[in-house]
């Protein structure tokens, strides 16, 4: 691309929303499947825009030679001659070149922060991918990858980048040293030798501080989250002391690394500058001397001190910035780490499922453990058919609802739509033929049709209308100051829990997915919404879709034709629901709490069976 084509790029580049990309079962990545890392491909087309800034940055350093030539003229040219058009002359070009500096330097810095943004545009989707699968794997401070993102921008907006960039040319101003006088040169060198050394000294002395100020801010910014999150326990609780005291340990770390961090960068950078004052003066101790020696001029004398000022800026420079330096090259690093992906072939996706659902002999364990929770689960549902999951707490109901719908991979075994396992189909295709309520309701900040149409850009008014209706949301909704178009807030916060159910129930139905899987559906409902959801269920079994529920209140099975029965992660009993309900009330006090509604569900049993 041409050096125009990229300042047009850079200059309309603007953030764009975040597209999650493919995410399948069996711990495969969330990333872009015809990219081996984001992260490096990102970069590498940034090339062309960083050989720009290499091109302004060659520029900027031969013409800060303007001021060393400027006085060389002066002391050598125009004092003896006493010429004022020359001097007038003079001054006129070099104001000019000063400008020309000045907007080279201004045009690199552009250009820096503009690749800043094209990498938070092209690395904010698979890096959001990245923290999602992070998540579902069990892998703790995916957060961090944004926070990596964010400091790699900042730092390519600072003046970091245009220090590297200035470092190959202090060989430069040396040579010219040398060319001015040899003495002149070998006391820059070993000015430049001593600050080389400390900028070594920090990168060693840094690099453990600043992986230690990354991993407390990533720990200080999780307690922030969670106590924003459990704002209403903590009040209820009586807890905002004790969790204002953890935050106050869990900040006195994050600051006591900080300052460690910032003790080491600013003591050595204050070594530094005064080494360069010296350096300087030194310059011009040296020149002086050659003067009063007949071995150089008064121009020389002055022209040296400033070149070698320029030399060594960049190296004070780095050392000065070397702690956001590491921090972004430690950010890169964890980003690299994270943004790799196997490519993977193109892939053709089997047809939309209409028979059956199947698992054979499935073993699931919670992401980050290796001990299953669900041991040896197998049975087949039909189209039409609905499956109610009973058991008592911790014995892997909600487990199971995670494998169903691919969030969680199965350890061992299969689970089937139609013969074909869930990672054959891609993640969209696959979400539209899977509706998944989770036990812990979730929505996001939106209008309430957004979060039906799960922010589908190709969302259908009928499709959000018809899964209303089928949720028995419709009227709930409407009866909203602005309908549909009602703004939720943040986690669907101006809700009620019963109002979020409902519509998270409309947002599982959207577009009449075959599978549908809801765990715990009706622990906020009242006695409207359990006669919806009973509705709701009847009704995806009645146009040939799979309903599978996870419940303790009795009330959800009143739709339902077949029951299975968990405890410590096995299957006690399977079949239809009135004969397994029969016996297991016989057999097992535990399934107690359903007896006073089981002759209800067992006369609510429909014609299905």
């Amino acid at each position: 691309m041409r050096l125009d084509g990229w300042f047009r790029v850079l200059s309309e580049a603007r953030p764009q929303a975040p597209v999650l990309v493919s995410m399948r079962p069996g711990n495969r990545s969330l990333l872009p499947k015809s990219s081996k890392n984001a992260a490096s491909e990102a970069l590498a087309s940034c090339r062309s825009a960083f050989l720009a800034v290499a091109l302004f940055s060659a520029l900027v350093n031969v013409l800060m030679l303007t001021g060393s030539i400027y006085m060389l003229q002066v002391y050598d040219r125009v004092l003896p001659s006493r010429s004022v058009p020359t001097l007038v002359a003079l001054s006129l070009i070099v104001a000019a070149l000063f400008i020309l500096l000045g907007v080279f330097d201004w045009l690199r810095q552009r250009i820096l922060s503009r690749i800043g943004v094209e990498l938070d545009r092209k690395l904010g989707g698979p890096v959001l991918g990245a923290i999602l699968n992070g998540q579902l794997r069990g892998t703790p401070g995916g957060s961090q990858l944004s926070r990596d993102l964010d400091s790699v921008r900042s730092f390519l907006s600072g003046i970091g980048p245009t220090t590297l960039f200035d470092l190959p040319w202090i060989p430069l101003y040396v040579g010219l040293c040398f060319i001015l006088h040899p003495y002149l040169g070998w006391t820059l060198v070993g000015g430049a030798a001593i600050l080389i050394v400390l900028a070594l000294l920090t990168e060693v002395l840094s690099r453990r501080p600043s992986a230690e100020v990354a991993r407390s801010g990533g720990e200080r910014a999780a307690l922030i989250e969670a106590v924003r999150r459990n704002a209403e326990a903590v009040a209820a609780l009586g807890m905002g002391q004790r969790v204002t005291r953890l935050f106050e340990h869990t900040n006195d770390r994050h600051v006591a690394s900080n300052l460690g961090a910032s003790d080491i960068t600013s003591g050595l950078g204050g070594i530094s500058k005064v080494i360069r004052f010296m350096l300087q003066s030194a310059m011009l101790g040296v020149g002086a001397w050659l003067v009063m020696h007949d071995q150089a001029s008064s121009g020389v004398m002055i022209a040296s001190s400033v070149l070698s000022s320029r030399a060594l800026a960049p190296i004070e420079l780095a050392i000065s910035s070397w702690r956001p330096f590491i921090g972004a090259r430690q950010s890169w690093s964890r980003l690299k780490q994270a943004l790799v992906v196997v490519e993977q072939a193109p892939m053709v996706a089997p047809e939309r499922p209409t028979r059956c659902l199947t698992l054979d002999h499935v073993f699931v364990a919670p992401p980050g453990s290796q001990t299953p929770t669900v041991k040896d689960v197998g049975f087949t549902l039909e189209s039409g058919q609905g499956l109610a999951v009973i058991g008592p707490s911790a014995s892997g109901k909600s487990t199971l609802a995670r494998t169903l719908v691919g969030v969680w991979p199965a350890q061992r075994g299969s689970l089937r739509l139609d013969g074909a396992t869930l990672d054959q189909w891609p993640e969209e295709t696959r979400g539209a033929i899977i509706g998944y309520m989770p036990q812990d309701v979730q929505l996001f900040a939106g209008t309430i049709a957004e979060n039906i149409a799960r922010f589908d850009p190709a969302m259908s008014e009928e499709a959000v209308r018809g899964a209303a209706k089928a949720a028995g949301a419709y009227e709930l909704i409407v009866g909203l100051p602005k309908g549909f178009e009602t703004p939720i807030g943040e986690a669907g916060g101006v809700l009620s829990g019963g109002q979020r159910q409902r519509i998270a129930l409309a947002r599982a139905l959207y577009r009449d997915p075959f599978l549908v899987v809801l765990d715990e559906p009706n622990a906020s409902l009242d006695a409207d919404g359990d006669a919806a959801l009973t509705a709701a269920i009847a009704g995806v079994r009645a146009r040939g879709g799979i309903v599978v529920v996870v419940a303790h209140r009795p009330s959800a099975l009143a739709s339902i034709n077949q029951v299975l029965i968990l405890a410590d992660g096995q299957v006690q009993a399977f079949g239809p629901k009135e004969e397994v309900l029969r016996k297991s009330l016989a057999a097992r006090p535990g399934i107690a709490d359903l007896a006073p509604s089981t002759p209800k569900i067992v006369m609510a049993a429909d014609a299905r069976g």
